[in-house]
């Protein structure tokens, strides 16, 4: 029994370690600063010649009805050099402030006004895209063709119709358009609508041939990032940064940066969407549904910048005809309610692993305890108290059989002492007792294990739901999402595991009673670097842990003292 029970909390500690370090997806540390660089590039490169071929982050996408394409930039080399001092695009709504550039119109910058780039800091809006490295990321779209065909791809210059939009308190969305004609009679329009209180981007591509020959097109969209750097990120909580792809036959597959420098992805997909996710955010492009689509990874520039995207089947646009390739773009914070509307699966972005079908129905309850208390920590409380309810029975039957093996403890010693170093006779001995005496010696142990994922599926809860990021409980308690800053938290939740430590049966070994004196400090040390909202879980779960095998351990104890009176009594 005492071996069973220290293989369980070693078991226990090993988990709270694999918390942290399994199911990593980034791997190595995180990339030095890079030096800052404009996207725009230099004036000797491709994307300034009109004569160049595609750009060589566009999809290698299939011949559309001839052997290659042959994508080349709109615009003359005058043009893209003027493109290069333009001015961006402002636009503004109440949720999000957004920059687009001329060439291709590029979605390059885009800050989250509800939401704090530093918690200590509420002037600086989350910036979520930005155009210059560390930490590049970046929103294209362009169009393909055939041979001799001029169709503009992400490095085109576009002609915008205003440079700054605003969404009015009387309006509910806002147009964007930027223009794009080729001397053969080829026009485009790009147009972006945004919308009050949504991160959904709706975005379309419109081509008018006006020449006097059918042409081949077909649209793509992509997301552009370098990996993720973070100096103030703790070496103790990692979270997934890198591609995610969904389809309703694959599912949600992630797309990691190293899966990317290996092999290209290379999937047809209906009805699914391409993603770059983050901590706590994403942007994805949702293609239209029941349209056939080709999702594809690339890396460029050395490796250092990661692409993942979608493009369309070929179409051919009769002379004189128009046609509008439509998609949706989400930027913005992993809501999972809003996610689940917008498209189905995206709400698996909120990633919580293979714990998700525990992980979800915590969410939704903490969730709505939130909306009834106002207040992220007191939920947790509340929710602790609820779990433990939940597990009140199953705890019951734990704490009776460590009372009955606590009353049990001078009669094993007892034993230990009579048989030694006869293994054998001591554990049939220990049998003969267990049964006499009616006692489960994992009893103790069952519970503990059933209530490990539960756990588990709480820490991804806490660490993955966008909702509690930067959400404040009481006093010095300003961040849930955030170690403790005074530790005073960890320091509480290490004295209630010595007290309870301190009800169970002290273990006869004594090197295992030095072990089991030496876990709270350990546990103290290693929740210091853990989120404050699951260490006021871990305490609130230990103090009602102590009050009710408190209760029942006095119970037993009780009866067990009623029991040798009344036998007294008969003698």
């Amino acid at each position: 029994m005492e071996n069973m029970r220290l293989i369980l909390i070693l078991a226990l500690a090993f988990v709270l370690f694999l918390i942290y370090q399994a199911w990593v997806e980034d791997y190595g540390t995180p990339p030095a600063a890079e030096p800052q660089m404009t996207e725009t590039p230099s004036a000797g490169s491709t994307s300034d010649r009109a004569d160049s071929g595609p750009p060589a982050d566009a999809p290698d996408a299939p011949a559309i009805e001839a052997p290659t394409i042959s994508a080349a930039p709109g615009g003359s080399s005058a043009a893209g050099h003027d493109a290069l001092s333009a001015e961006p695009i402002i636009v503004e709504t109440d949720v999000l402030r957004a920059e687009i550039s001329v060439r291709g119109g590029t979605i390059r910058s885009l800050l989250l006004l509800d939401y704090k780039q530093e918690a200590d800091d509420p002037t600086r809006p989350f910036q979520l895209l930005k155009p210059t490295t560390p930490n590049l990321f970046i929103v294209q779209s362009g169009l393909l063709g055939g041979p001799n065909s001029e169709l503009p791809t992400h490095d085109a210059v576009f002609t915008p119709q205003s440079t700054r939009y605003s969404l009015a308190e009387d309006e509910n969305e806002l147009g964007v358009e930027l223009f794009w004609e080729s001397e053969n009679g080829l026009r485009v329009v790009k147009r972006y609508r945004f919308e009050r209180g949504r991160y959904l981007i709706h975005a379309s591509q419109e081509v008018i041939n006006q020449s006097d020959a059918p042409i081949s097109v077909r649209d793509y969209e992509q997301l552009k990032r370098t990996e993720l750097y973070d100096p103030n990120k703790s070496s103790f909580i990692h979270t997934y940064t890198g591609g995610v792809y969904y389809g309703p036959e694959v599912k949600y597959k992630k797309e990691s940066f190293g899966d990317m420098s290996k092999r290209p992805l290379d999937a047809t997909i209906t009805d699914g969407w391409v993603a770059m996710i983050q901590h706590y955010f994403m942007a994805a492009w949702i293609p239209p549904t029941g349209v056939e689509q080709t999702f594809y990874t690339k890396v460029v520039d050395n490796d250092s910048r990661y692409i993942i995207g979608a493009y369309s089947p070929a179409l051919s646009i009769p002379a004189g005809a128009s046609h509008t390739f439509e998609s949706q773009l989400f930027a913005g914070p992993k809501l999972q309610d809003r996610l689940a509307e917008i498209a189905p699966g995206l709400d698996l972005a909120v990633d919580y692993g293979w714990l998700t079908i525990l992980a979800q129905p915590i969410f939704w309850l903490l969730n709505a305890i939130h909306s009834l208390v106002g207040n992220w920590g007191w939920a947790i409380i509340i929710l602790t108290i609820m779990i433990k309810g939940a597990f009140y029975k199953l705890s019951e039957t734990s704490y009776k059989s460590m009372a009955n093996m606590r009353k049990m403890t001078p009669r094993i010693q007892a034993l230990k002492d009579r048989y030694g170093d006869d293994k054998e006779k001591l554990n049939q001995a220990f049998m003969e007792l267990y049964k006499k005496e009616k006692i489960n010696p994992l009893g103790g142990c069952l519970p503990i294990l059933v209530q490990i994922p539960v756990f588990i599926a709480l820490y991804w809860v806490l660490l993955e739901s966008v909702e509690l990021r930067h959400a404040p409980f009481i006093l010095w308690l300003d961040n849930l999402t955030e170690p403790d800053p005074f530790y005073i938290l960890p320091l509480i939740m290490g004295v209630s595991m010595f007290v309870q430590q301190k009800l169970n049966p002290p273990p006869p070994d004594p090197m295992q009673a030095k072990i089991f004196m030496a876990l709270p400090f350990v546990f103290t040390v290693f929740f210091a670097f853990f989120p404050s909202g699951l260490v006021l879980y871990w305490t609130v779960n230990n103090l009602l842990s102590i009050t009710q095998q408190w209760y029942i351990t006095r119970k037993v104890e009780q009866a067990a003292a009623h029991g040798g009176g009344g036998a007294k009594k008969g003698k």
